[in-house]
């Protein structure tokens, strides 16, 4: 918001042609503010989201100062906007209609044009010959910003070269040199790391696959992104500072939306860590075209702030967890108005219309990312006072507590704010904040990446870098809808600073952009319990994220890759499968076997009721998995999968052997991957439609009978496994509390296995690959749940009973 009250105009990226052909805008460039257009919420969601005009296209704001340094930038632009050129008149549509073989020309004299003057710039800094000390250089740059100050205070003479160091020109230039200060040359090679990442995204967008080129652009985007991500969170261009009145500097570090527990009920806080001090904080209410502003709600000066141990905190019995199936409805919700809007725009409907979509579907974004977190981060104040967030992932947790800790390493004083202190410090949240936008969906633009859908297929190779010998396991996140859900978790390797995993998962991605790797030491204290939420805290040694770039994941071949985390170095490989192709039920040619044979002829060759592969998983789970957390929700290792589907095909005696010494989540996987590779669903393809239509009827005894007569109409062999499973899944969900898997969970889980038709019945079913929860999904969902919820269903008296519902299915 300018400080006139107006609110500020979304400035435009001008087009790549633009920026090559107009000579004032070298390829260079900084974003330093973000805004998106939705600041108009507030911590309990009641504010109205204001939505951008269709058409509209919000982007950061750029600084178009000689100096691109955060430092002068502040300083010189005193809280003003920065505004961009508009690109000469012509040449947007030349990347709108988008070439491909032009474009990348384009995209390359821009890049080309550029790399030039930052040679030279580099040459002036003597990084040129030295790239391998390139990190050092980038890690080193806020010590070296300080140490550039203090001789500037302290000679004239240096003050007086370094605000006009001479940079040799381009050779087109008229000029022979160009000056640029000591703060702007450090910042180059900063800037420069960014600029490249986005010149190679361009590249490969507008390179063919077959192109020669294209595995280098992608291994160069890799490099270019690890490499972006190891370096040193201080040199943030965004990181400003306020002064204090006593006249100290004091940082903003790290802010962020955190939800918090307070008056026994969630509420979303904006949270901003200083040098000195948490403050947390409240959007305030206001009118139309009044200046907004944070309303702090409470602060604790980081000499006062301490982490609670496990074993310390207070039992939170406030907190309860948001019932599952509400959660998935508002999933549903919010891909239903997805679809509705893209329609909408399809037909070049009505932007009112397309507005009020988009407003229910901020509605439902916001009272998901309110509900769905659970994992506590308690802070205390020393005085007394405690505090506790919930968060989606224990990696935010971890980044939270480490950014605290790093700070109170620091020698700090506890000190105590005064109202018109506080009033100034709350006052400067607003032009500080990294974060400008509720993290979700509805807030980001129209033409971003909508992430993918499908499986991604993960081997946790190896870890080194551990300084002593520890039991160490990986666990394995990726985002959804707005938050990160853990997936998968592999075995842990016992007392040892070179752990071997070589593990396998198949992680179900839904509108995914991001993976997560964190890395535990395993604790078998169990003194050591979070009262918060009675489990056992292992200790994080370190983490990492990846971007999920569709054109770099989206190949047949394996990505090999490693991850750096607080010196220790994860290897992991990786590709992806679209929901197309992995959902495909294929028979088996091999008909001795189990998988992917018709059930009727298994039963009948083993001369049993149930399937003995479904038996001996469901005993084997209910022996010593069913207490376990998110059973059958996290992935087991595929090659232990792989391994068991083999022993199981091949009838081997050693099976029974086998299932004793395999770890459980794999032994889980097995059995959902028996169900998902029958050449038929379960519940047939014959009654597919039935069952859908059923689920859908409003009058309780109607959907009853329906229900009933459809499952009388099963063949014995699949009704009996069926029932047989029904019954393990409810003993399964008996133990909720402890293993966190409800009814609806479950069905989450199985319902689309047990029920999606096979390939050539599915073309009139299955919907888009980009809407996981379909309609069609979430009704697979609701029948399972409806039999889970059910009361016990016996089969000799389904068969006895007469039939009341008559329909021919």
């Amino acid at each position: 918001m300018a400080a006139g009250g107006r609110r500020r105009r979304p400035l435009r990226y001008p087009s790549l042609a633009a920026l090559v052909e107009d000579s004032q805008w070298p390829f260079l460039f900084l974003v330093t503010d973000f805004s998106y257009g939705a600041d108009d919420y507030d911590g309990e969601g009641n504010e109205e989201q204001k939505v951008p005009p269709e058409g509209s296209e919000t982007m950061p704001y750029i600084d178009e100062s000689p100096t691109m340094s955060p430092q002068l930038s502040a300083r010189s632009q005193g809280g003003g906007d920065g505004i961009l050129p508009t690109p000469p008149e012509g040449l947007g549509p030349v990347v709108e209609a988008g070439k491909g073989l032009e474009m990348r020309k384009l995209v390359l004299s821009g890049f080309l044009a550029s790399e030039e003057i930052y040679i030279n710039q580099l040459e002036a800094l003597l990084l040129a010959s030295q790239l391998g000390v390139y990190k050092a250089f980038v890690d080193n740059y806020k010590v070296a910003l300080e140490t550039a100050e203090k001789c500037s205070q302290s000679n004239s003479q240096f003050q007086k070269i370094s605000e006009e160091l001479k940079v040799k020109a381009p050779k087109d230039s008229k000029e022979s040199h160009t000056s640029v200060t000591m703060e702007a040359l450090l910042y180059k090679p900063i800037d420069r790391v960014t600029r490249s990442t986005l010149v190679l995204h361009d590249l490969l967008k507008h390179t063919p696959v077959d192109h020669p080129d294209y595995p280098l652009l992608q291994d160069a985007l890799r490099i270019s992104q690890n490499f972006l991500s190891s370096i040193n969170e201080d040199i943030d261009p965004r990181r400003t500072a306020v002064t204090t009145p006593k006249g100290e500097t004091r940082q903003l570090v790290k802010d962020g939306f955190l939800v918090e527990m307070a008056e026994s009920s969630r509420k979303l806080r904006h949270v901003f860590l200083f040098t000195d001090v948490l403050l947390c904080a409240k959007l305030k209410k206001t009118s139309v075209g009044k200046h907004q502003q944070y309303d702090c709600k409470w602060y604790i000066p980081l000499a006062d702030l301490v982490f609670p141990s496990p074993e310390e905190s207070e039992p939170s019995p406030q907190v309860h967890p948001f019932p599952d199936h509400e959660l998935e409805d508002m999933k549903m919700k919010i891909s239903a108005l997805k679809s509705e809007i893209q329609k909408e725009r399809a037909s070049k409907g009505q932007s009112r219309a397309i507005e009020r979509l988009k407003k229910k579907m901020f509605e439902n974004e916001f009272l998901l990312l309110l509900n769905s977190p659970t994992i506590p981060f308690r802070i205390h104040n020393r005085n007394g006072k405690s505090y506790l967030f919930l968060l989606s992932s224990d990696y935010e947790r971890s980044e939270w507590r480490e950014a605290i800790q790093k700070l109170q390493k620091k020698d700090l004083q506890a000190f105590v704010l005064s109202s018109v202190e506080l009033q100034v410090l709350t006052g400067s949240c607003f032009k500080l904040r990294t974060v400008h936008n509720i993290p979700v969906t509805s807030n980001k633009d129209d033409d971003e990446a909508p992430g993918l859908y499908g499986f991604l297929h993960v081997i946790v190779h190896s870890a080194k870098g551990f300084k002593q010998s520890a039991n160490l396991y990986c666990t394995l996140e990726v985002d959804s809808f707005g938050y990160f859900v853990s997936k998968a978790k592999t075995r842990v390797f016992r007392d040892t600073t070179e752990p071997q995993w070589n593990e396998e998962f198949e992680i179900e991605l839904e509108g995914s952009q991001s993976l997560r790797i964190l890395c535990y030491e395993k604790c078998y204290d169990k003194t050591k319990v979070n009262k918060d939420n009675n489990e056992i805290v292992d200790k994080i040694m370190g983490k990492g994220q990846i971007q999920l770039d569709p054109q770099t994941v989206q190949t047949k071949n394996w990505h090999m890759d490693v991850i750096e985390m607080n010196g220790i170095k994860v290897e992991f490989s990786m590709k992806f499968t679209s929901r197309d192709m992995s959902l495909k039920r294929t028979p088996s040619k091999k008909q001795t076997g189990v998988f992917g044979v018709k059930i009727s002829v298994v039963t009948k060759r083993e001369r049993s009721k149930v399937p003995y592969i479904v038996r001996q998983c469901v005993e084997e789970v209910e022996k010593r998995g069913i207490e376990e957390i998110g059973i059958y929700r996290i992935s087991g290792v595929a090659t232990d999968i792989q391994a068991l589907k083999a022993v199981f095909d091949a009838n081997n005696k050693d099976v029974l052997v086998m299932l004793s010494d395999m770890d459980i989540n794999a032994i889980a996987g097995t059995l959902k991957l028996y169900f998902r590779e029958l050449p038929e669903p379960l519940l047939t393809d014959r009654l597919y439609p039935a069952f859908m239509e059923g689920i859908a009827l409003s009058d309780p005894a109607a959907k009853e009978n329906c229900m009933m007569h459809l499952l009388r109409t099963l063949p014995d062999p699949n009704l009996i496994t069926f029932l047989f499973l029904l019954e393990h899944l409810k003993r399964v969900a008996e133990k909720e509390p402890i293993n966190k898997m409800s009814l609806h969970n479950l069905a989450t889980v199985f319902g689309p296995t047990l029920l999606r038709p096979s390939e050539v019945e599915s073309k009139g079913h299955l919907t888009s690959a980009s809407d996981i929860w379909s309609h069609d999904v979430m009704a697979q969902v609701q029948v399972l749940l409806y039999y889970l919820q059910h009361p016990p269903i016996s089969f000799a008296e389904l068969k006895r009973n007469t039939l009341y519902f008559s329909t021919d299915v």
